[in-house]
């Protein structure tokens, strides 16, 4: 029977109902097994194959939840085969409402994180990458992801109890609680009545409030607000560096990943009459965000901010032509010292130094990724850029 009656689900429920489930257990185990493995150069290809997986069953997931309950609402629901056990049935019918959720809440905030960041693992056919109106945005991915993550908990805990409770109804009780979802089978009393709605549905709104609250609040990424105060309010020989901002852009995959140091200092010297100057800037290699590969780029094959929490650049300030100047000077990174010269525009406005520029490393002079010697995976060349406003302390 192809639909549900009163005491039995139909065909289409219980082939929505096991293909969801699988495809869901599946993914849990995809995402723990990418939580923990190494970011190495021997498993990135694994990784991407992974993720790409991961993701592609979680968005499928979303487009059959979708058909679910569009199937759902124009169907009857089976009764409670047990409605004088009120606190057991209540449980059982806000599991099911929290599953709802579920199915719904870890597909789209997983598509969030994918859309709002670049680069890592493609989602696969015919499914698009982004969803409209989702900005790249690493801020927005990073709170997607513990979204993400939290409900995922949720989700697991709620699939145990989901399952013990079927467990004990097909192993302790048998009375054809599993068997209606498994092959249809008849069970319970049609003339039964369900349980009111209202107070099952409020207690899985209660818990995903909590669950969606939390991840937002007290499970939010960090900001290092008083590092960064620190370091705006640094004093450098005459010049307060008041804000301020150090990206760098990679190439993942054929995709530019764009991120940047949160904690950093310049130490600056400059005559605006003579156009020299020199800097020291300073960079907590910790501080480092690169979007969904942040964990890899700070591990061993990269800047291995275990061993090198600090990167070093000084140079000779010289202006060239107006407002064009350049820092020539060396750069050391990861224990490995290089030349570097960086290219910048400088405005100055009473007082006020506005500066722009950028340079382009080669990870190779660094030795940073040498397990990757080509570049298939990661590329060869890092734009640095830099803009910052400083002010002159009499």
């Amino acid at each position: 029977m192809i639909a549900n009656t009163d005491n039995r689900y139909g065909l289409v429920a219980r082939l929505f109902h096991w293909t969801i489930a699988i495809l869901v257990l599946a993914d849990i185990a995809l995402g723990l097994l990418g939580k923990f493995t190494p970011r190495t150069g021997d498993t990135v290809a694994f990784l991407q194959v992974l993720y790409s997986t991961h993701k592609t069953i979680g968005v499928t997931v979303l487009s059959l939840a979708v058909l679910r309950v569009i199937w759902a609402v124009s169907q009857p629901r089976p009764v409670p085969i047990h409605p004088e056990r009120r606190f057991e049935t209540f449980a059982a019918e806000a599991a099911h409402w929290v599953l709802y959720a579920a199915i719904f809440v870890l597909p789209l905030s997983g598509w969030v994180m994918h859309s709002a960041e670049v680069g890592f693992a493609p989602i696969w056919w015919p499914f698009t990458q982004n969803l409209p109106f989702i900005p790249k945005s690493e801020s927005l991915a990073m709170t997607a992801a513990t979204v993400h993550w939290i409900s995922g908990i949720v989700l697991a805990v709620t699939i145990a109890a989901h399952i013990s409770g079927a467990l004990k109804h097909a192993v302790l009780e048998r009375d054809g609680t599993l068997a209606r979802m498994w092959n249809g089978r008849e069970a319970g009393n049609g003339s039964a009545t369900h349980v009111k709605k209202s107070a099952p549905l409020l207690a899985a709104l209660v818990i995903w409030a909590f669950t969606i609250g939390g991840a937002l609040t007290v499970f939010a990424p960090a900001h290092d607000v008083a590092a960064t105060s620190q370091r705006s309010a640094q004093q450098t020989a005459g010049w307060v560096v008041r804000n301020g901002n150090l990206s760098i852009t990679i190439t993942q995959i054929g995709a530019q990943v764009t991120g940047g140091f949160e904690n950093w200092q310049a130490d600056i010297v400059y005559d605006p009459e003579t156009g020299t100057g020199s800097v020291k800037t300073v960079i907590d290699t910790t501080s480092l965000t690169l979007g969904s590969v942040t964990d890899q780029a700070k591990g061993p094959e990269f800047f291995d901010v275990t061993n090198h929490a600090q990167a070093v650049f000084e140079g000779d300030i010289l202006r060239i032509d107006e407002a064009k100047h350049t820092a020539t000077g060396t750069l050391t990174l990861v224990g490995q010292t290089f030349p570097v010269t960086l290219d910048f525009d400088l405005e100055l406005t009473n007082g006020t130094a506005t500066v722009s520029g950028g340079t382009l490393l080669d990870r190779r002079d660094f030795g940073i990724g040498a397990a990757y010697p080509d570049e298939s995976s990661v590329g060869f060349s890092v734009e640095v850029l830099i803009e910052l406003t400083a002010t002159l302390i009499e």
